[in-house]
């Protein structure tokens, strides 16, 4: 429990030892938290709940303050399971509190966790009185969920903004100003990469709409991760900027190999952008980390990706890449392909179609290599490099 401002605490719960989330969608390597808020006023209101896994601490980190009965409304900005599967436990201790929700989330808590609850629904422009304190709420679809919704309280300034502006970072603060910045920041933009990728341009638009209420912030308090009170816009400027497609004028190079020669030409398109100064990351597929993949596509300008051809296809390593490449669909991004092949050779044109198909632009032509790249095909790679570094500082 942490005191956020005069009877506003955080209730949260932390999770050190968490390796992912979402399944196995994103690797986690700083663990991460579950926020929850409460606020004490003429009514008590607890903003979001935790994942069923810490429900047994939460409900004591509650009780510290206030007993659960006393709780008059439950605020469920998004009802996803993380944020939402300790509400049925509280609703069983307290089930005359009234359940605020967006109209989105109405159906998912419905779905998630059945029952009958008192569940009032709000839209953007709607408002609560709570005694000294009122709280306004903002419908904040795809941020990351039709169901998302911001909670503001205007007389302290502060934004519940649940899974947006987060980060999966357990930390013994609270507070983003207090860690190391360069892991904070590291961990937001994994987040937004792997998580908030594809509605960009709703984020752009929905983020819009929010800036134009002129709703003045000093402190954002997300569902994950660390809350922002120094300059607390920042993330948000961050992630207009990540939505927007904008990037660094840089590549990543990702491939796999079977006898080392595909590797032999990931290396010479790297001599090749390196050689038109322009900076890189090398990838193999079997052995990164899948999530830090997407996250430096996110900031590079193009993605070359090589493979051997296998089983007239690609190898099952570049496979997952280019499924989650495809459903990110990322903007504004360059491509090329390369790879070994033996008697068919169908792995650059499948990257090319893949890519393509995913909003990428093919760049530069493809180079292939029969059994393994002689000097010839090298050089080939080479002049990728090279030719995809120009265009790329052209961009």
């Amino acid at each position: 429990m942490t005191i956020i401002r005069p009877d506003i605490h955080w209730v949260g719960a932390i999770e050190w030892a968490l390796e992912h989330f979402h399944g196995h969608e994103l690797s986690i390597r700083k663990g991460s938290s579950y926020n929850a808020y409460l606020i004490r006023d003429e009514k008590t209101v607890l903003i979001d709940t935790v994942k069923y896994t810490h429900a047994g601490e939460f409900v004591a980190s509650i009780e510290k303050q206030v007993p659960i009965d006393k709780i008059d409304y439950i605020i469920v900005n998004h009802a996803e399971p993380d944020h939402g599967s300790a509400l049925p436990l509280i609703l069983a201790k307290n089930p005359n509190a009234t359940v605020i929700c967006s109209k989105g989330g109405e159906m998912s808590i419905k779905r998630f966790y059945p029952g009958k609850w008192n569940l009032k629904v709000v839209k953007t422009g709607d408002s609560l009185s709570i005694g000294k304190r009122t709280l306004r709420f903002f419908e904040a679809q795809m941020l990351h969920w039709p169901d998302s919704m911001f909670t503001y309280c205007p007389e302290e300034k502060i934004l519940f903004s649940n899974d947006a502006f987060g980060q999966h970072y357990a930390h013994s603060s609270r507070y983003a100003d207090e860690t190391d910045q360069c892991s904070l920041w590291q961990e937001a933009e994994k987040y937004f990469a792997n998580i908030l990728t594809p509605y960009s341009g709703q984020i752009t638009r929905k983020v819009n709409e929010f800036l134009a209420l002129n709703w003045p912030i000093e402190m954002i308090c997300p569902a994950h991760g660390l809350i922002w009170r120094k300059d607390p816009v920042q993330i948000v400027k961050k992630y207009m900027e990540w939505a927007s497609g904008n990037c660094e004028k840089s590549a990543v190079v990702l491939y796999d190999s079977i006898w080392k020669n595909t590797e032999k030409m990931a290396h010479a398109v790297c001599e090749g952008l390196a050689e038109e100064g322009v900076a890189y990351r090398l990838h193999s597929a079997g052995t990164t980390d899948f999530n830090d993949v997407m996250t430096d596509i996110l900031r590079a300008k193009a993605l070359v990706v090589g493979s051997p051809t296998l089983n007239n296809g690609l190898m099952p390593t570049i496979m997952p890449h280019l499924e989650m490449i495809r459903g990110l669909r990322f903007q504004k991004k360059l491509c090329a392909a390369f790879g070994t092949f033996g008697w068919s050779g169908e792995a650059v044109k499948r990257i090319e179609e893949i890519l393509g198909g995913s909003g990428f632009t093919v760049a530069v032509p493809a180079v292939r290599a029969q059994f393994a790249p002689h000097e010839a095909e090298l050089e080939a790679c080479r002049n990728l490099g090279r030719e995809l570094a120009r265009k790329i500082k052209a961009a």
